[in-house]
């Protein structure tokens, strides 16, 4: 199980924080996400067997948020 932090920019309310933990816990291999609105992060735990750091940026970004290296 690998964990990483990703800066997370547009997000504004709780909504936005619930978008990005739906779009990120839908990816199979995902484990467990924890998003917080400031700073704008989120904590993802997942199998690299399963899913990887560009899977999880395109679903951020697909919802319509920036990923900020």
């Amino acid at each position: 199980m690998e964990t990483v932090t990703m800066s997370v920019e547009g997000m504004t309310c709780g909504g936005c924080v619930a978008s990005v933990t739906r779009v990120l816990k839908a990816i199979p291999g995902v484990a467990d996400v924890d998003v917080t609105l400031e700073p704008g992060a989120a904590k993802v735990s997942f199998d690299s067997q399963r899913t990887g750091i560009p899977a999880l940026r395109s679903a951020i970004t697909e919802a319509g948020y920036d990923v900020v290296d």
